[in-house]
């Protein structure tokens, strides 16, 4: 794994806005390839979703992988499609839920772009998840205890690198993008000290 060298804090920022990229964090089921697709056709930006860039390279799937190499593995793959990823600008960049787990991903997220938290309840994303036979770490006698889990070990690490959180809710992914988009223009005009949220 190549070595990776962080841009001081002083520049991130600037440096966030001047790349024009939005990075979409979150747990599985919080909607990150959906809503990332329509804000990227509503401003006009490429979207890139980093599990399919993983499948793309390996040219298998993301199960697959986990059988052969174990999660370990899978990071391991996943850093280092975001080291390339993030040095790209103008896109819209789906992660995968377990990316801001890595000390190295979240710098790397948190340097390359605005960050987004799509926070979703755990009874909302069990329900959009529970017929998904494409999530490896829901294939267990207990996937909603899981995702409990999940959520409590990841929201704070979404938390520490997030610029700005929205509850997803039940509520139509079309009111969504228009709540998140005038999110995004008041991060862009605004202090940005402490992670907008709503």
């Amino acid at each position: 794994m190549n070595s990776v060298t962080i841009p001081s804090m002083e520049s991130n920022t600037a440096d966030k806005l001047n790349a024009g990229n939005i990075i979409l964090i979150g747990l599985m089921g919080s909607g990150k390839t959906t809503v990332g697709k329509l804000l990227a056709r509503q401003l006009n930006k490429s979207f890139i979703d980093c599990d399919e860039e993983i499948q793309r390279r390996t040219g298998v799937t993301i199960p697959h992988i986990f059988d052969v190499e174990g999660e370990d593995g899978f990071r391991q793959r996943e850093t280092a499609a975001l080291e390339d990823l993030v040095r790209r600008t103008n896109i819209i960049l789906a992660t995968g839920g377990g990316a801001p787990l890595s000390p190295i991903n979240r710098e790397l997220l948190r340097h390359a772009g605005v960050v987004v938290y799509l926070k979703s309840n755990v009874h909302d994303l069990w329900q959009r998840t529970r017929h998904d036979h494409n999530r490896p770490l829901l294939q267990n006698a207990d996937p909603r205890g899981t995702l409990q889990a999940l959520f409590e070990k990841r929201d704070p690490l979404y938390n520490s690198i997030a610029d700005i959180v929205i509850n997803t809710g039940k509520q139509n992914v079309q009111i969504l993008l228009v709540k998140l988009l005038e999110m995004l223009a008041n991060y862009q005009s605004s202090d940005k000290s402490a992670p907008e949220s709503i």
